[in-house]
Order: structure tokens, then sequence, then C-alpha cells
């Protein structure tokens, strides 16, 4: 009996030693998002439901506040992969940067943002916002650019016909709407539901709907690390189509509880809500890839934003290879 024992304690102890040793073999990956939202879903399924670590990887997500910080934290390699808006990669490539970033996938395809009045406005009209204000974020970043790109849809000349601030960091918008600045101000999910929630302000406006399909939200690596890496590259790209493979077929109540680790501050039920919403908008792509056309479309945006100095080649920017090999491994 007491061989017997003894034959336990050490196959057990061996198993808890190989436990161990299969746990330190993940790899520490550093992740950068532009700021946390449930627009990016897709992402933080990978990381609950274990895509992420079934690929070989430990992933730490890290909150930039900004496209800019974004940017900044891949390039200097405090991140490995960075999640932000793809006029970012251009901005850099157009910096004559002989290093540029990759986009290796796409999460979003629209303006995850929704125009928020202090006030119900169940008839809202664009043609109410002349002479009011919007807190707008950053020039050059994509919601700015959007909204930008609305307004004129809706025969608003920003600055002209409605003041929009451009001098409030994109993290600091909801707070200083909430202080009194701006009649409106455009914000991101869970954000816009907990001011909705808490009488704060109110939702008008869909900007997503409003401005249609354009790559909105992109993983990028440095070149580098696919050069000296590929097969990292293809291991995370396919834990972000895994999870968008899942999202797909999953419920609302399946995808906001994977996702509940990631908002401690917000309910189930609120992100049950917002997850429902950004899929009846149809804000999240199903594949990783992205297509030359939605590439030129954004291209057009910024055009008309005035803040494009040259158009970026497709190729030189966007590698799908990662994407489709992905796509053919998972199945769709």
């Amino acid at each position: 009996m007491k061989k017997v024992l003894i034959l336990l304690l050490a196959f057990l102890f061996v198993a808890a030693l190989f436990g161990c040793a299969k746990k330190q073999e993940l790899r520490a990956v550093t992740l950068n998002e532009v700021t946390r939202s449930v627009f990016y879903a897709p992402l933080y399924v990978a990381a609950t439901k274990g895509f992420f670590a079934e690929e070989g990887m430990e992933i730490t997500i890290v909150t930039g506040g900004g496209s800019d910080k974004s940017m900044t934290a891949l390039l200097s390699g405090d991140a490995q992969v960075a999640l932000m808006g793809p006029e970012t990669g251009i901005y850099v490539v157009n910096e004559g940067k002989e290093e540029h970033p990759i986009i290796v996938a796409q999460l979003t395809k629209r303006d995850g943002s929704f125009l928020v009045g202090r006030q119900s406005e169940s008839n809202f009209d664009f043609a109410s916002l002349r002479g009011k204000t919007i807190i707008g974020g950053r020039p050059g970043g994509m919601p700015f650019m959007t909204l930008c790109y609305v307004l004129r849809a809706h025969g608003l000349e920003p600055n002209v016909d409605v003041t929009v601030i451009d001098n409030i960091q994109f993290n600091l918008m909801g707070g200083a709407f909430e202080s009194g600045t701006g009649d409106y101000v455009t914000l991101f999910e869970p954000t816009a539901s907990l001011f909705e929630k808490e009488g704060k302000g109110f939702k008008v406006a869909n900007m997503g709907l409003e401005s249609g399909e354009v790559p909105y939200t992109t993983f990028m690596v440095q070149q580098k690390t696919i050069d000296e890496d590929p097969a990292f590259v293809e291991a995370f790209v396919r834990a972000i189509y895994r999870a968008q493979v899942w999202v797909k077929t999953a419920s609302d109540a399946e995808v906001a509880k994977a996702m509940l680790p990631y908002f401690p501050d917000t309910d189930q039920a609120t992100l049950e809500l917002v997850a429902k919403s950004y899929r009846a908008t149809d804000s999240w792509t199903d594949v990783p890839t992205m297509t030359e056309d939605a590439f030129a479309r954004l291209q057009d945006v910024m055009a008309g934003a005035g803040v494009l100095s040259a158009r970026v080649e497709f190729d030189t920017l966007v590698n799908n290879s990662f994407g489709v090999k992905a796509m053919a491994e998972v199945g769709k």
C-alpha cells in the first residue's frame, strides 16, 4: 500500500511538473489596443475562449488611449501587435519610414461610434445640428474623419455650420461631455449605452450606418516580425479568425459572457444589448482579410478630410496572406 501511495505521489508530481512546463511554453505577447470597446468583441473572445492559448500565446491587452499611442508602442517594441485604425499605418508610410507596420488582419468594417446628445431625440435630424457643438476626437483619427464625412453628407460643413471640437484626447471625450463641454459627442460602446443608462446622454444616431463600410480597425505588426517569425503571425491571425467564426454563430448572450472579464464595470445585460447592436449593424468582419475596394474607400474618406498627402498602394500596407491561410486551415 505504501509503495502504491509513493508511486501515486510521484505520478502526481510529474504531472504537475508537466502541466507547469506546458503552461510555460505559452509565448508572452503584448497587444496594444487603441481603446477598450465592445466594438472589438472578437479580440476578447479569442482571449477568453482560449483561442490564443491554443495557438501557443498568452496575450496581455494594453489600452493605448489613441492610435498614435498604439502605433508608438508597436514601433518601439513595447507591443508585438497593435489594434488600431488603418489610417495610422497610412500616415507612417507617407512619412517615408522604411520600417512601417503591416496590416495582417481586419476586425471591424464600419465606424462603431454613436452620436450622443444631452436629450432624447426620437426623431433626430442632422439638420438640427446646425449651430451646435460636437466633441469629435482628434484630427486625422477615424472617429473625427467619419464624423466630418457624415456631416458633409448631410449638407453640414464642419466648423462652418457645426463646431467640431478636435483638441480633446480620445479616451477623455466622454468625461469632457459629462463635465458640460459640447452639445453632442461621439462615443463607442459600452460607454454610449452606459451614458444612456445613467441619464448622462442619449444616442441619437449610429455613425457606422451613416458612414457605410470602411476598414475601420485592423491588427498590425512590424515588417521584421513577419520576416523573422511568420509562424507567430500565422498563429495570431488564426486565433482571431477562429474567434470571428465563433462570434458569427454565437448568441448575443454568449458573446456578452465571453467579453465580461474585459468589462468588469459593465453588467452582462448591457454587454448583450451592445453585442446585439453591433451585430445588427454588421460591424464585425467575418473574415480577417481586407478588400482593395474597402482600402480605396478609406483613402477617399481621408482625402475628403484633407489628411491624405498621397495615396498608398494596397500591397504596401496590407498583407492578406496570413488571413487567407487561416481561412484555409480553419475553414468557414
